[in-house]
């Protein structure tokens, strides 16, 4: 306990997630059960807004950005989770159009970190949880969530969306799907 004193912990945090390991999601034993209680043990902050999911293998970026341009212009409060990012693990997540702040995503694993212990979660898991979070916490109207690698297992497939936009489909990842 008090492992995230700083933003900094949380990075080397998530920068030692391994990628691969013999257990678990990261080992391509994929589940929806860790991501399931997870959010469960956190009040399932997932079904205090709505949502529209976004999948496919090219386009779901653009398509992302796009529908919170439009949400926005109609006046509705937007959460918007991408992956990956380009600079900074805050991209992932964004709230009216601006990336997430450090002290919200410190904030998110300071306050779950005895959960973060006890239910082991793939790097996309934690990522996914947060984007709930962080979307609960803020009150959004609506928002927009990109798969990650997709498939009936992906962690984003706890959402109960009121829509989902399935962009262009290639056989990428048809291994794990």
């Amino acid at each position: 306990m008090g492992n995230f004193g700083s933003i900094e912990a949380v990075w080397h945090y998530l920068d030692n997630i391994p990628m691969f390991s013999k257990v678990g999601a990261k080992a391509g034993n994929f589940s929806l059960d860790n991501i399931r209680m997870f959010c469960e043990a956190m009040g399932d902050p997932q079904q205090n807004f709505s949502s529209i999911h976004v999948a496919g293998t090219n386009g779901k970026g653009t398509t992302c950005f796009l529908l919170e341009g439009v949400y926005k212009q109609g006046g509705y409060k937007t959460g918007t989770f991408i992956s990956p990012h380009l600079l900074r693990y805050n991209e992932r997540f964004r709230i009216n159009g601006k990336d997430a702040e450090d002290e919200d995503i410190l904030r998110f694993f300071q306050t779950n970190e005895s959960l973060l212990d006890k239910i082991p979660l793939s790097y996309f898991e934690i990522s996914t949880a947060l984007a709930f979070w962080l979307f609960a916490e803020n009150e959004v109207d609506i928002a927009i969530i990109e798969t990650g690698l997709g498939g009936r297992l992906d962690a984003t497939n706890i959402i109960e969306p009121e829509c989902s936009v399935i962009t262009s489909i290639g056989m990428d990842h048809t291994d794990i799907l």
